[in-house]
């Protein structure tokens, strides 16, 4: 009688989804869990955030691969095991980061593999439902405003949706940068958003910013729309239009192009030396993400209707594990 000796692949608990749709389709199911390559770390995952790329690819069906597919890019935990080549991480160390971002990273999971390049040492007075809320957000607001942008001293910053997952990020990196911050927002967040170092908050339901704001150097669209036409009006001459939800329409562009404004779609990427920032601002206090909803993992789908209203501060954020 011969023995059978075949490996059985570990589990694990994940958010899956076989097609797109609704927030309906978001399952929980127990799939293989991934084992790290060389140059990888396998991750076991504290907390991980929502975003609105999470809805929007759940929707059209983008970004995720084959399914089963697993949602998710913010991810905060602890190191379970290294891949060969791996030095910078040990089992134990605690990480976080955007792993793989446009490709799929399986974020709403257990565990999660990635080149160890993208992650860093979570600072050790963040929890890991704050560390998870930021890498997103806030390596779309650096790679925006230093970046892109070469935000300095003096320069004047009109952050849409200030109060929103990137735009209340977007405000301290700002403010952080040395630049002037104005804000739009609902009024009944204006409190928050001058906390965060805002100069100047508009009521955009009560306010047409296009007709009052002007000599702005940058403008971060995270809302798309007729945002972006509008917000040529503010800017200066040579000024920076950057659009987070999208790329510009041709007509906005050659009326950019006109006046010397850099106007383009400005998509995240796994950034080392910029999350190596993010993280020492998060760790000195400079820098805090604003976690406005906390749901277990197996809430993913209730987590994606409330971001999908458009009503949040900050971030959402599933917790996993611990």
């Amino acid at each position: 009688m011969s023995e059978d000796t075949t490996t059985k692949a570990a589990r694990m608990r994940a958010i899956v989804q076989e097609v797109a749709g609704g927030p309906e389709v978001l399952t929980l199911a127990e799939v293989d869990r991934p084992e790290p390559i060389p140059t990888e770390v396998l991750v076991r995952v504290h907390a991980a955030g929502v975003n609105p790329t999470d809805w929007k690819s759940r929707e059209q069906g983008r970004l995720l691969g084959d399914p089963p597919a697993v949602l998710g890019w913010d991810v905060s935990g602890v190191v379970e095991a290294v891949g060969l080549g791996v030095t910078r991480f040990r089992p134990g160390d605690e990480v976080f980061g955007m792993p793989r971002f446009p490709h799929g990273a399986g974020g709403y999971a257990e565990y999660v593999t990635a080149p160890s390049r993208h992650f860093t040492r979570k600072p050790a007075g963040l929890d890991h439902v704050h560390a998870a809320a930021l890498p997103l957000v806030a390596l779309t607001a650096w790679q925006v405003l230093h970046d892109t942008a070469d935000v300095r001293p003096g320069r004047r910053v009109l952050v849409h949706a200030a109060a929103g997952g990137v735009g209340h990020v977007a405000v301290q990196l700002a403010k952080h940068l040395g630049a002037y911050v104005i804000g739009t927002a609902s009024a009944s967040k204006h409190a928050f958003v001058r906390e965060l170092g805002a100069d100047e908050v508009i009521d955009y339901t009560r306010e047409d910013f296009a007709e009052t704001v002007r000599d702005v150097d940058v403008v971060v669209d995270t809302v798309g729309g007729d945002y972006g036409p509008r917000s040529l009006r503010t800017l200066r001459d040579g000024g920076v239009l950057a659009a987070l939800t999208g790329p510009p329409g041709e007509d906005l562009l050659r009326r950019a192009a006109e006046r010397g404004i850099w106007a383009g779609f400005v998509l995240v990427e796994p950034d080392n030396a910029g999350m190596a920032t993010i993280a020492e601002l998060a760790g000195s206090g400079r820098l805090r993400a604003e976690v406005g909803v906390v749901l277990p993992l197996e809430q993913a789908a209730r987590a994606h209707e409330i971001g999908e209203t458009g009503r949040t501060t900050g971030k959402i954020v599933l917790t996993v594990a611990g």
